[in-house]
């Protein structure tokens, strides 16, 4: 399967000239879980880089990592982001770089996935789904167990791309924190926050303006898979995963959400 995702563009290297801004003195590498908050991330962190030290080439993911090695060259530090599952090759290419990893809770990461799975802006010869004939609860479990050779399960996606990494130095992002501390920027807590995600960067001491920077990076009109920014969906996604579902998320990956620290 080879998806394709239409998403709009945004302004935000424009607005990163309204901040003066510190050049990266080590390459960051900004990896993923799909699904759990990537461009939310990238655009906070984009408020804090030089544009020029912004690595837009591509969004790099395993098959295209060859051609991107430009990314983690050391003499040219450059802040990178993709979805790049643990291998040999991967590890090699990042030994030179910062690694920041965002992850999120499973439960929730199954409403987040069928959400994107039955827009419009998400297309994979995966249009069946979005005819209106499976319940909401098959299309959960789809997301929960994959599609036999067609779509990886929760558990796949989770290890390689997630659980893989843990221990290897990479500084852990919980989503869900996250955004508790976007949306109480005032506070001292989360002033600690991102004075400590932001050190990533290589910034001793946050500047004047950072709440700002937060919350225009943040903004979610700036965010093409924002869940608002989607195009239409075709299913009405329950807000919390039901009961049965979470029981199947733990049959399918026991131990998940407890090592990603979700209790």
């Amino acid at each position: 399967m080879n998806p394709r995702i239409y998403a709009k563009s945004d302004n935000l290297n424009d607005l990163n000239a309204d901040y003066e801004q510190t050049p990266l003195q080590q390459g960051v590498f900004l990896n993923s879980v799909p699904k759990c908050g990537t461009h939310l991330l990238r655009n906070i962190f984009r408020m804090f880089v030089p544009v020029e030290q912004q690595y837009h080439n591509d969004f790099i993911q395993f098959p295209t990592l060859p051609k991107n090695m430009a990314a983690f060259d050391p003499a040219s530090p450059k802040l990178s982001w993709g979805h790049l599952l643990f291998s040999d090759q991967s590890a090699l290419a990042l030994s030179t770089v910062k690694q920041v990893l965002i992850v999120r809770d499973p439960y929730d990461w199954v409403l987040a996935r069928a959400r994107f799975f039955l827009s419009d802006t998400f297309q994979a010869q995966l249009d069946h789904l979005k005819s209106g004939k499976l319940t909401i609860e098959e299309i959960l479990n789809m997301m929960i167990f994959g599609i036999h050779q067609r779509v990886p399960d929760l558990k796949d996606i989770f290890t390689h791309n997630g659980v893989a990494w843990l221990g290897t130095g990479v500084k852990l992002v919980r989503y869900e924190e996250l955004i508790s501390h976007l949306n109480d920027l005032n506070s001292k807590r989360a002033e600690a926050y991102f004075t400590d995600l932001l050190s990533e960067l290589g910034i001793n001491e946050l500047p004047d303006d950072w709440q700002q920077r937060v919350a225009t990076g943040s903004d979610r009109k700036q965010s093409g898979t924002a869940r608002e920014n989607l195009k239409e969906v075709s299913y009405e996604i329950p807000a919390t995963l039901p009961p049965t579902q979470r029981q199947l998320v733990d049959f399918a990956a026991p131990g998940l959400r407890q090592i990603l620290g979700y209790n």
